[in-house]
């Protein structure tokens, strides 16, 4: 059943006074308009902001994604944010973050949703098959240590696709909470919900254990074919695990296990080459990219 309550407009304050958590989105800046929440984070960082600070927007002129794609994403209709953490992590477990992030979406979904939400290696949120969103981590390390991370997340939230205006193909299936729902979903509860959720997991990451295994039990890549692209090859096969440390492992045809740490993982489709919600495309960007070891 999805959330039927009151909807409230996002701001500062609506948000301030909503959650609950004691670390994350405190404080947090909100905007209406903005070219890239991970952007504000990191000029923010740059400055001396503190762990925890939440950037949030309801429209975003200038996401990140790769290979020039595009998205649609009408203002007021998505959840854009961005988190700015400073974790008691060495740079090896950085990939904790991403996985701490993607497993609290999931959480937030199910519980103002009701929905069965699975992710995408390394950073999609997908449902039935269907792409609802995507994170995109960049880091910052300093003398060997990580100095602060900056951890974006969207998702398609009240996007109706049977809108005039939306695009008529899609370079990905994408989907939105009120498509999978057929209601709309209050952003406020769902972001609560999503940072209540994320501070639990950070703080298990943080005290030494391993989201490692609730992760990859939620990833919808493992077991399939996956055609992943590299830096000048492609490598085709079956995604048969992930690692610790959140590198993909594939086994080509030849029965060889490939690790890779980044990577663009798709299937290929023809049409256009736009993409629909705030999508980074599907690299890990926590590690230099290695191709296979």
């Amino acid at each position: 059943m999805c959330y039927t309550g009151a909807m409230t407009d996002l701001n500062a304050q609506t948000i301030s006074a909503a959650l609950t958590t004691r670390r994350l989105g405190r404080p947090t800046l909100w905007f209406a308009r903005v070219g890239s929440t991970n952007d504000v984070a990191h000029e923010l960082a740059r400055g001396g902001a503190g762990d925890g600070l939440l950037v949030v927007a309801d429209e975003q002129t200038a996401g990140r994604g790769r290979l020039h794609r595009s998205w649609w994403a009408p203002p007021g209709t998505c959840l854009l944010m961005s988190l700015l953490l400073r974790p008691g992590l060495p740079p090896a477990r950085a990939g904790q973050l991403t996985m701490c992030l993607g497993l609290a979406a999931v959480e937030a979904i199910r519980e103002v949703c009701g929905l069965e939400a699975r992710l995408k290696w390394p950073n999609d949120v997908l449902h039935d098959g269907r792409k609802l969103g995507g994170m995109l981590a960049e880091l910052e390390t300093a003398e060997g240590r990580l100095a602060y991370a900056v951890i974006g997340l969207g998702l398609n939230v009240n996007v109706d696709f049977a809108r005039p205006d939306a695009p008529g193909s899609l370079r990905l299936p994408a989907t939105s909470l009120l498509t999978a729902t057929g209601a709309p979903v209050d952003r406020l509860a769902l972001l609560a919900a999503l940072l209540r959720a994320a501070e639990a997991l950070l703080a298990r990451a943080e005290a030494g254990e391993s989201l490692h295994e609730a992760w990859a039990a939620r990833l919808d890549t493992l077991g399939r074919p996956v055609v992943v692209a590299l830096a000048g090859r492609t490598l085709e096969g079956v995604a048969t695990g992930v690692t610790p440390e959140g590198a993909l492992l594939v086994r080509d045809d030849g029965g060889a296990i490939h690790t890779v740490w980044s990577g663009d993982v798709q299937a290929v489709r023809k049409g256009s080459n736009s993409e629909c919600g705030y999508y980074p495309a599907a690299e890990n960007t926590e590690r230099p990219e290695r191709g296979e070891d």
